[in-house]
């Protein structure tokens, strides 16, 4: 992967959004709440578990195994 679209810092906001920023500088808000219905993400759902996000070679990820590609989120905070 590109060590551009590695985040540096995430951190966790109200309505099950992140704030997020990239390698290259690249900053914004990336909005979870479509994919807590879906398979792993459910545990997210539980606003203590959303909450204790971090960043682990490169990729929001949260407890339980649970991570979100770096590409999808880039894009659309590029595209925000």
């Amino acid at each position: 992967m590109d060590s551009l679209l590695d985040m540096v810092w995430v951190k966790p906001l109200d309505g099950y959004h992140i704030s997020v920023e990239f390698e290259d500088g690249t900053a914004g808000e990336f909005d979870m709440t479509p994919y807590l219905d879906k398979g792993v993400f459910k545990s997210l759902r539980d606003k203590t578990v959303f909450d204790r996000v971090r960043v682990e070679y490169g990729t929001a990820v949260w407890p339980g195994g649970v991570d979100i590609a770096p590409e999808t989120v880039y894009d659309a905070v590029r595209a925000a």
